[in-house]
């Protein structure tokens, strides 16, 4: 026979420690659980932005809300790849992408959660943001042309048309068709000027290329600034990082050497950010995307890499330098719609 042996005493102490556990979760503002805040506050993103001083600006994020950020970075295509794989198991609450063809596969995929928030929509502004709210700009940049004075009249190129000019003959020089940037430059020409000038703009654009096809817009900079191309087109920030150094002082000195053409009004392209589908986070991921899409977020995140806020300009002297400009009104939505029928004409047209 099993004797079941009681002791007050250590049941009186169990009942006095739950009585006092029960007291702690109590305060003036109401009830606090140490447990569900360990968990909740915090926020996962998934970055296609490769740029480490995006910590800085996740970090006075933290110390000013105390949520913590937890942040995995990967290239744009590779990101949208994973939540595809990973479905309703993901971890991510927050997706930080770039270039509208991205942020509208991810869209379109049902990747992003739907929100709308005043906060957004007075700091977004219409043309930088999704129509059906699933995505909010957080930084922009242009697609610049970029020339060699030694090789070419700068005077005679002013605008994307330009490059299309019989004069640069042999003289144009180009990303890989499958460039992301140049998929929605030639999108934004499909928007402002219909498919017929297009294509009479990609054909005489592309018959001046002679070099191979450039895998990245600083070894397109490099070749231009060598006179080995003389123009080229580029986001405007590779320019302004080789400027400043950043990338040695080899590619100061070549990037001295090109003139920077901010075409009047630009072809602009955007960071932005959206709720993950799956967010288990969504109150945190919803803050963060707030706070980056703010005057000090956008400036915050825009800053270190010589990208524009989503409002007024860069203040550093070098893209000073570069002029200001206007955006050309084509929305990032309608690059993303525009992108496939974009691909197509620029195969069409030989772009390699």
């Amino acid at each position: 026979m099993v004797r079941i042996r009681f002791e007050p005493k250590l049941m009186m102490s169990r009942y006095r420690l739950k009585s006092l556990l029960i007291a702690a979760t109590f305060s003036i503002g109401g009830i606090f659980s140490p447990l569900a805040s360990a968990i909740a506050r915090e926020v996962r993103v998934y970055s296609g932005r490769h740029y480490n001083t995006d910590k800085l600006i996740y970090k006075r994020f933290s110390e000013e809300t105390g949520i913590k950020v937890r942040l995995f970075e990967t290239t744009g295509l590779s990101l949208v790849e994973r939540l595809k794989r990973e479905g309703s198991s993901s971890k991510a609450d927050l997706i930080l992408l770039v270039d509208a063809a991205r942020l509208n596969n991810a869209a379109n995929a049902g990747l992003l959660r739907k929100y709308r928030s005043e906060k957004l929509d007075n700091e977004v502004p219409k043309e930088y943001r999704d129509p059906k709210h699933r995505w909010y700009g957080l930084t922009r940049r242009v697609r610049v042309i970029i020339a060699n004075p030694s090789k070419v009249d700068i005077s005679k190129v002013r605008t994307y048309s330009d490059l299309a000019n019989p004069s640069l003959k042999g003289k144009v020089c180009l990303r890989k068709r499958n460039n992301v940037y140049n998929q929605s430059l030639v999108a934004d020409q499909l928007v402002l000027n219909g498919k017929k000038a297009t294509v009479k703009w990609l054909d005489g654009m592309i018959s001046n290329v002679s070099q191979p096809y450039f895998a990245g817009d600083i070894s397109l900079a490099r070749s231009v600034a060598q006179g080995v191309c003389g123009v080229g087109i580029v986001n405007h920030y590779y320019i302004a990082r080789m400027l400043a150094g950043i990338n040695g002082s080899s590619d100061r000195k070549l990037a001295r050497k090109i003139d920077v053409i901010t075409p009047n009004p630009a072809h602009v392209n955007v960071s932005a950010g959206g709720l993950a589908k799956y967010s288990k986070n969504t109150k945190e991921a919803i803050q963060l995307l707030e706070y980056l899409a703010s005057p000090e977020g956008s400036r915050g995140l825009a800053g270190p890499t010589f990208e524009h806020p989503l409002r007024g300009y860069g203040e550093s002297e070098i893209l000073k330098r570069f002029g200001n400009f206007n955006s050309d009104g084509v929305t990032i939505s309608q690059l993303g719609l525009n992108n496939a029928k974009a691909i197509r004409l620029m195969s069409q047209s030989g772009w390699q």
